[in-house]
């Protein structure tokens, strides 16, 4: 199927749950004020670890989602999958019912899934109360894909299905793989994003092991700081970001509004090392052509970028030399700022929540600011929007996710409005 004949695919309807607030507006309001979510692990005792900042999500009651009976049974990425679901079928004002509960796709996102958190709690009562002690409802509430099934249940639709394990890129390819769906006339309908709640001291032990985490424990709200010369490793957050995805003509002839267009998906594996991006961006760079090039456009009509931007040593400086790649001199150009700086790395729900930054901003006019930029890096040159938010037009914007494995996904969005 040729680009002038597929389907074209439409953002109507949006849910974020996020350190920065349980729902879109509140979450967006933070990010363009410069607010950060960052503070002192309160799940657990961390004084023993060398990180004990996390970006937590406060206050979330699944109850004002789920039944509380149902609610127990569902690992806590699942709840906020769930909600974040309902936030983004109400968003759209999208009826499921018996009419159209057979072609409603659902594709979800996540990095662990409930693999850490609830198999260290299990684990732990199977240690201190036996083997008859553990929850029955225990594996099925840690498969990845048990977010994908409780939406499907929560709202009774039975249309294409799946769940993409691909690190910290899953939220931006589970959105991709959602808007291919629609294209190939699988789905005029896919609920998709990303969701993630991993944060344990499995989870702290594990990363930090890997000297991947910030350890700025005594000012956390200055700790994520991507593209500072003094970054010293990215902030493990929690939450979910849904979008709903909608065949245009299928929008259309519901009345639906509309936020966005999906106009390209690129995705590309660096084939380099399991956890280190290539120092090139060589991959990085790839998925970004394939993302251009799939929505038909130049290097050039791109306008903005929001960036992975994780602060780690070597992330930053290779998707900044991914960018210059694909770029050249129209890099110095672009806005390029990173959400990570407020809300941490949500995993494998980063790049959902970080779409939905990226289409409030074309929505509102304003870029959000990359905080905690004090320390210029020479390797780290580009416009990231320090400090302060900003008015900007945006029609046509970039957002990166990359991930452990060398897997990366970039999404080219469209501002309905434009």
């Amino acid at each position: 199927m040729g680009r002038a004949d597929r389907p074209r695919v439409v953002v109507t309807g949006m849910g974020a749950i996020t350190p920065l607030g349980l729902n879109v507006l509140d979450t967006w309001q933070a990010l363009i004020e410069g607010r950060s979510g960052i503070g002192p692990i309160t799940q657990f005792d961390a004084s023993a670890y060398p990180t004990q900042i996390t970006g937590e999500v406060k206050g979330f009651d699944p109850g004002e989602y789920l039944d509380a009976k149902e609610a127990r049974r569902m690992a806590r990425f699942s709840q906020f999958a769930v909600a974040g679901a309902k936030m983004a079928l109400e968003d759209a004002g999208l009826t499921l019912d018996e009419s159209n509960a057979d072609d409603v796709g659902v594709v979800m996102g996540t990095a662990v899934g409930g693999g850490l958190r609830e198999s260290q709690e299990a684990h732990l009562i199977l240690l201190n109360k036996g083997v008859r002690r553990v929850p029955p409802f225990f594996v099925p509430s840690m498969i990845p894909n048990a977010a994908a099934h409780h939406v499907a249940s929560a709202f009774g639709v039975r249309g294409y299905s799946s769940t993409v394990i691909g690190a910290c890129a899953s939220g931006n390819q589970a959105i991709g793989e959602g808007t291919r769906a629609i294209r190939d006339g699988t789905a005029p309908v896919v609920i998709t994003g990303g969701t993630e709640s991993a944060m344990c001291e499995l989870a702290l032990a594990g990363i930090g092991a890997m000297r991947a985490l910030s350890t700025r424990n005594d000012e956390p709200e200055r700790a994520s700081r991507p593209f500072d010369a003094e970054r010293d490793g990215f902030v493990a957050s929690d939450g979910c970001g849904v979008l709903v995805l909608e065949s245009l003509d299928y929008a259309m002839a519901r009345g639906a509004r509309v936020y966005a267009e999906v106009l390209g998906y690129g995705v590309s594996s660096d084939a380099y090392h399991i956890s280190a991006p290539h120092p090139e961006g060589t991959g990085s760079a790839l998925a970004m052509r394939r993302a251009i090039a799939d929505a038909g456009l130049k290097p050039e009509d791109i306008g903005y970028i929001n960036a992975h931007g994780t602060a780690t040593p070597l992330g930053d400086p290779a998707e900044v030399a991914a960018i210059k790649s694909v770029f050249g001199s129209h890099a110095y150009e672009i806005p390029v700022n990173a959400t990570k700086s407020m809300i941490g790395h949500l995993l494998g729900a980063a790049g959902a929540v970080e779409a939905i930054a990226t289409i409030m901003t074309m929505q509102e006019g304003i870029l959000h600011p990359t905080i905690n930029y004090e320390h210029p890096d020479p390797e780290c040159d580009l416009d990231c929007v320090p400090n302060e938010a900003r008015r900007a037009q945006v029609d046509i914007a970039l957002s990166n996710s990359f991930g452990f494995g060398g897997q990366n996904a970039c999404l080219v969005f469209r501002n309905w409005e434009a």
